[in-house]
């Protein structure tokens, strides 16, 4: 168990990192990698989304010198936000279970869309998409430290709710406050699908 000083320091590291949870660090996510660099076992420069800034951030918490960027990591990368075409989404919901932070909602054999206020770019979502119908796009503004500690609130949401066992989209109404919220925003993305559909189909005929 890692002791009172080291969890303090893994805790400032943590604050530092962007929190996409996009695991191009070859960690599962933001917090375990601030673990790994806070015990030594784990350089600063892993980190493409933060980028120099963040590596410059931890050199001088750490005392560290300023190393490039990690390659093997990955190149620098922009913020980014998925789109699902959900005209050719099939509802498979592997892009759900991939979603580190729970910003994907739908359910099986049904439409899903992506809740662009929670979604950090992480690009875990299109590798296991069957059909390619989800593609990253700019922000509509730049990340933020807000942004950062809110995308870290759901993905320490999401793993807690992992270890518990259950599932976003069979949670009883009490034991999940915004399912209200993601319901309404399945239903809508259906809607919208099904217009275009119907629009189609009488532009065919």
């Amino acid at each position: 168990m890692s002791s009172p000083a080291h969890g303090s320091l893994a805790e400032r590291i943590d604050a530092l990192l962007p929190q996409t949870q996009c695991r191009r660090c070859g960690y599962s996510g933001c917090r375990p990698y601030a673990e790994a660099v806070a015990s030594g076992a784990a350089p600063i420069n892993r980190c493409p989304p933060g980028g120099d800034a963040t590596i410059v951030e931890l050199a001088a918490l750490l005392g560290a010198p300023v190393e490039p960027l990690d390659p093997t990591c990955g190149a620098v990368i922009e913020f980014t936000v998925a789109r699902i075409d959900e005209s050719l989404c099939i509802g498979c919901t592997l892009c759900i279970d991939a979603c580190p932070v729970d910003a994907i909602v739908g359910a099986a054999k049904q439409m899903h869309t992506v809740l662009a206020r929670h979604c950090t770019g992480c690009a875990l979502c299109i590798g296991p998409c069957p059909v390619d119908c989800i593609a990253l796009l700019p922000p509509a503004r730049a990340w933020t430290r807000d942004d950062a500690r809110h995308a870290r609130e759901r993905y320490v949401a999401r793993n807690e709710r992992l270890v518990r066992g259950t599932s976003t989209t069979t949670m009883a109404p009490d034991a999940n406050p915004e399912r209200a919220k993601r319901k309404a925003a399945v239903a809508l993305a259906i809607a919208r699908a099904r217009a275009r559909r119907t629009e189609a189909g009488r532009a065919r005929g």
